[in-house]
């Protein structure tokens, strides 16, 4: 009789459209059992309704999303509940569709706040450059003898090196 019960409830909550009826009826048996002390596994359920496994577990999980799977045993057996619940798939497709509006906006928020990090960045650069020591002398200005400008990176410090040398060598 429970078991009964059970299935009307989940018809009243859209579980059975477009779903055959052995998944639910393995459902309603393993949790009336249940609700009666009748020690019943899983696997018992399965080899009288012959269905997956996964599909139990499925309509397990979306009995479980009902008001009525928050009743205690005496208030199911007395109360009968007039709300009516959304199908699962429709619930599910809602859940998806938060999901896609949570992403876009945490997408949004994410993008503020590497734009603030990098505008700070910058900030911190600008003044790491303002705050370091200056270079001093001809070599600072990017001033260099002519016919350097066209030499490699390598032969252009040589070059500088000699410069300096030979101006050191000049004043002692």
């Amino acid at each position: 009789m429970t078991a009964l019960r059970l299935l009307q409830r989940m018809k009243r909550d859209w579980m059975h459209t477009g779903r055959r009826p052995s998944g639910l009826c393995g459902a309603a048996l393993l949790v009336a059992a249940r609700m009666h002390d009748f020690r019943r596994t899983v696997k018992e359920v399965i080899s009288v309704v012959k269905v997956c496994e996964s599909t139990l577990r499925k309509r397990l999980t979306e009995f479980e999303d009902t008001p009525t799977s928050q009743l205690t045993i005496d208030e199911f057996m007395k109360i009968d509940l007039e709300e009516e619940c959304d199908p699962p798939s429709y619930t599910a497709g809602q859940r998806k569709l938060r999901m896609k509006q949570l992403e876009q906006v945490l997408s949004k928020k994410l993008e503020e706040v590497e734009g603030e990090i990098s505008s700070y960045q910058d900030a911190i650069e600008i003044e790491l450059e303002n705050s370091r020591p200056k270079a001093k002398g001809g070599l600072a200005n990017g001033e260099c003898s002519p016919g350097l400008g066209t030499q490699n990176p390598s032969q252009y410090h040589s070059l500088v090196m000699v410069s300096r040398l030979e101006s050191f060598l000049m004043r002692s």
